[in-house]
C-alpha cells in the first residue's frame, strides 16, 4: 500500500511539472523575443543612419 501512494503521489506531481515547465518555455520564449525586437531596433536604426548619409551623398552630387 505505500508503494500505491508514493505511485500516486508521482503521478499527481507530473502535471505540476508540466506547467511549470510550460511556463519556464514561455519565458525563455519573451525573453528571446525581447532581445531578438532590441537587436533588429539598433540595426534598423543603423540602417536608417546609413540611407540618410547616402541620400545626403546622392543630394550634394546632384547640386553642383
Amino acid at each position: 500500500m505505500d508503494h500505491e501512494s508514493s505511485l500516486i503521489g508521482l503521478f499527481a506531481i507530473i502535471p505540476i511539472l508540466f506547467y511549470l515547465g510550460l511556463l519556464v518555455l514561455c519565458v525563455y520564449f519573451v525573453i528571446k523575443m525581447i532581445k531578438f525586437i532590441n537587436a533588429k531596433t539598433r540595426l534598423d536604426q543603423q540602417r536608417n543612419e546609413k540611407l540618410e548619409e547616402l541620400i545626403r551623398v546622392i543630394g550634394n552630387g546632384k547640386e553642383e
